[in-house]
């Protein structure tokens, strides 16, 4: 494949990770690029492994979701050749985060993970992040890795109300 094509779209990706405060998913990254029909899905995955591959980007997947940040190796890359990435484009990645950011920041801002214990039992991990800051972290170990998928599935359902039952049973 052509480089040059590539070459812009990893570009577009460390621009949008470089323009928010907190990491989005890959679902979030996805919807942007394929709805302003940068590039199709594949070319946007191969994109999405040659920048973590690279060190410019980080990709840490918790459960369901893939959520990807810039590193500082990705913002100094960026900083040298961000004038290749047209004044249209990163219009529109200024728009979708206006228009989306709120949302973006909440749902990645919730996060649950589980993994098998030395016991053979299943422990979840639920978080609630604000700017690098750990609000809440639950721990719960179960029986089944089918029980330990619903608790992550409903935290990211559920999390306000959790959170907020919690901070008015302990305060």
């Amino acid at each position: 494949m052509n480089q040059e094509p590539l070459t812009l779209y990893k570009l577009i990706v460390l621009y949008l990770l470089n323009k928010v405060s907190f990491p989005l998913t890959m679902a979030q990254v996805s919807d942007l690029i394929l709805e302003k029909e940068y590039t199709n899905y594949l070319t946007l995955q191969q994109v999405i492994n040659e920048l973590a591959q690279a060190g410019l980007i980080t990709a840490k997947t918790l459960v369901n979701r893939t959520h990807l940040q810039i590193t500082e190796e990705g913002r100094n890359t960026l900083s040298y050749f961000e004038n290749r990435i047209s004044d249209a484009i990163k219009a529109d990645i200024g728009e979708y985060l206006k228009k989306n950011e709120l949302e973006m920041r909440n749902e990645s801002s919730i996060q649950s993970n589980y993994y098998k214990a030395v016991n053979g039992e299943f422990e979840t991990e639920l978080t609630a992040v604000d700017k690098d800051v750990n609000l809440v972290t639950i721990r719960l170990t179960v029986p089944t890795e089918e029980l330990a998928i619903s608790i992550c599935e409903n935290w990211q359902k559920n999390n306000r109300e959790i959170y907020q039952y919690l901070t008015t049973a302990l305060f």
